[in-house]
């Protein structure tokens, strides 16, 4: 894919040092496909402008007076993807632990700070083809193409595929996050159903690749504009 048909990737960074937000917007203005909105020396209006924007990345210092980078990593989960930007290399098992797509150790040179954010956009690309989830201490690979349906339990989310399961962590309103709006719906409280499985659509129950599935009234309206 040619730079110039690549997604613009909506990101932020974070670092409580002005001079470090500098040098990342500085590279980040070299990067045709990248849509840096803002740069925050404090985690928790970060977190704030996260809440209010939808991001596809953050630029993440790890050591910082109000919350740390690996607080913040945390507290963001799945809603976008991160990239450790620190002077400290100590901390890259515990970054990668996070899940973070790349660590990038100060000073940062324009040639490292384009690889990363190839590995982003690349990432991006693949999301409307498959995801990693974590299973215990493992990830495991979700193809999109054959997830059925999701089911919800508590904080605790169940992957149907045609051929597995997967138990993670994670909660429907995070996993609609990755999973691409015009091929999955929410259909309950609890399920999130692909219409490319949906079979049949009765009053208070749909039917997912043979399997019954409830439908709740409160996502009727969605659905039927879906499927409309």
């Amino acid at each position: 894919m040619s730079e110039g048909t690549l997604r613009k990737i909506r990101c932020v960074a974070v670092d409580d040092e002005p001079i470090g937000l500098s040098v990342i917007a500085a590279h980040a203005a070299k990067v045709p496909y990248l849509d840096l909105q803002g740069t925050f020396t404090s985690a928790t209006e970060a977190l704030a402008y996260l809440q209010r924007h939808p991001l596809d990345l953050v630029f993440l210092d790890i050591e910082m007076p109000d919350l740390s980078g690996l607080e913040v990593a945390r507290l963001i989960g799945t809603q976008a993807r991160i990239i450790f930007t620190t002077a400290y290399p100590h901390y890259a098992v515990e970054g990668f632990e996070l899940a973070a797509t790349d660590y990038l150790l100060k000073p940062i040179g324009l040639s490292r700070f384009l690889q990363a954010c190839g590995r982003v956009s690349e990432q991006l690309e693949a999301a409307g083809r498959y995801l990693f989830v974590k299973d215990g201490y493992d990830w495991v690979r979700v193809d999109l193409a054959a997830l059925r349906y999701l089911k919800a339990d508590d904080n605790y989310l169940t992957f149907y595929e045609t051929h597995q399961t997967t138990l993670t962590r994670m909660t429907l309103t995070e996993a609609l996050q990755r999973l691409p709006a015009e091929r999955f719906v929410r259909v309950h409280k609890s399920y999130v159903v692909s219409l490319d499985f949906v079979e049949k659509i009765e009053r208070h129950q749909l039917t997912v690749a043979g399997v019954k599935v409830p439908w709740s009234a409160t996502y009727r309206e969605e659905l039927l504009r879906r499927i409309g």
